[in-house]
């Protein structure tokens, strides 16, 4: 209900002052796990990423936000649970993996931290981990814009990406190699548009 409410609020404020837009949202399965891995540009982009989409999508968040009275409150309801800063928690690690193998959409940055400039950063391994680990779709999406006022944003879902071929390679490479494969998946999305 809080969830629902939000995101309809929030896609009235984004769609007026960001002109957001999305293309690609039919790659989104309607059921059954789903990594979102997407670029990383500011702190608006966790609903950038959510919030024109018909699941919930669930996020990693600073557990120093928790602490925030009101606050934390309403991050939780809004689907994101705490992540020690610095590090994954094993607890965080726990809470992705459950919420994937149950069915639900977790939104991630294979960044780790916000780029800045057009370039992105390095992916880290945490995305692919995940993708390997619960068998949830991988949906590479690309935040596209830079968040000024009456210009338009855009994100754009791509295809699932195919993770079976990255579990038949040895474990020390699987992560690395599906991990280079979302990278480049999101930047061929940024120059799709």
């Amino acid at each position: 209900m809080i969830y629902s409410f939000v995101c309809g609020l929030l896609r009235v404020i984004y769609k007026t002052l960001f002109r957001l837009e999305a293309r690609g949202v039919e790659n989104i399965p309607q059921e059954g796990g789903v990594l979102l891995c997407a670029n990383h540009i500011s702190l608006l982009d966790p609903p950038t990423i959510g919030i024109l989409l018909n699941r919930k999508v669930h996020f990693m968040a600073k557990k120093e936000l928790f602490d925030i009275f009101g606050f934390g409150w309403l991050i939780k309801e809004l689907g994101a649970f705490p992540v020690k800063r610095g590090s994954v928690s094993k607890e965080s690690i726990k809470t992705s993996l459950t919420l994937l193998r149950s069915g639900h959409v977790m939104g991630i940055f294979p960044e780790g931290h916000r780029a800045k400039g057009e370039d992105m950063g390095e992916g880290k391994k945490g995305a692919a981990t995940f993708a390997l680990r619960s068998d949830a779709a991988v949906i590479p999406a690309a935040i596209i814009g830079n968040y000024k006022l009456f210009r338009k944003m855009i994100v754009v879902y791509g295809e699932p990406i195919d993770m079976s071929k990255f579990k038949e390679a040895p474990k020390t490479e699987a992560a690395d190699l599906a991990t280079d494969a979302i990278m480049s998946r999101i930047a061929e999305l940024k120059q799709s548009v």
